[in-house]
């Protein structure tokens, strides 16, 4: 009588291996800050109409007055001002959809495994479990290597500077005598932040590295 072998168990390690989940508070709190935020600075914004009032526009005398007229309208179009730079840094990210891939890819990485991880979750790779400083260190490193080794860093500062240059010869030219702007909406926003950049100060991801670091 011959008896069947005996079945080996058979264990998962994939499976019993912890995988990190995202803080979905955080992450929710986060967007509707920045949805909020994006909001209300759009709503500071100055009619486009008089951003190209071409009855406005004059030969500035000097350097002096090229810099005195910058600084004018900087503080009173400082919010189409950046919609100008987001938008041609848009559209050179746009011309280039492997660097727009790449950028994609490095910012769902700072989000997913080190902004919005939960901390009671560690990052498991390759059957080796990563401490938050270590990942930090691995995204900082990447992002380094991308930005600098890469053509997106060239890509991003190409498009920051088309698009300052057209802030800058735009507010050279643009004659602020019919801008009135009450001097403490100019100088900030409430908490020393301005424009469309105004939601890193009290966003949520500001807070989840804080409190990391």
């Amino acid at each position: 009588m011959s008896s069947s072998p005996a079945t080996l168990p058979i264990t998962n390690q994939q499976a019993s291996q912890p995988q990190p989940q995202i803080n979905t508070h955080a992450f929710r709190t986060f967007l509707s800050r920045l949805s909020s935020s994006l909001r209300e600075s759009l709503s500071q914004r100055r009619p486009w109409l008089e951003l190209i009032d071409r009855t406005s526009f004059a030969k500035p005398d000097s350097l002096t007055d090229s810099i005195s007229r910058i600084r004018k309208n900087l503080a009173y179009f400082k919010v189409n001002y950046s919609a100008i730079v987001s938008l041609v840094l848009a559209f050179s990210l746009l011309s280039h959809p492997f660097s727009l891939l790449v950028l994609f890819s490095l910012l769902c990485a700072w989000m997913f495994l080190y902004l919005f991880r939960s901390t009671d979750q560690p990052l498991v790779l390759f059957g080796r479990s990563f401490s938050d400083r270590e990942v930090l260190l691995g995204l900082v490193l990447s992002s380094v290597l991308v930005v600098f080794m890469t053509s997106v860093g060239s890509l991003l500062t190409s498009g920051l500077m088309i698009g300052f240059g057209i802030v800058c010869l735009h507010g050279a030219f643009r004659v602020p005598d019919d801008l009135f702007l009450d001097e403490q909406e100019g100088t900030s926003n409430g908490n020393g932040t301005t424009g469309l950049l105004s939601f890193i100060g009290n966003s949520a991801a500001a807070s989840v590295v804080a409190g990391r670091v």
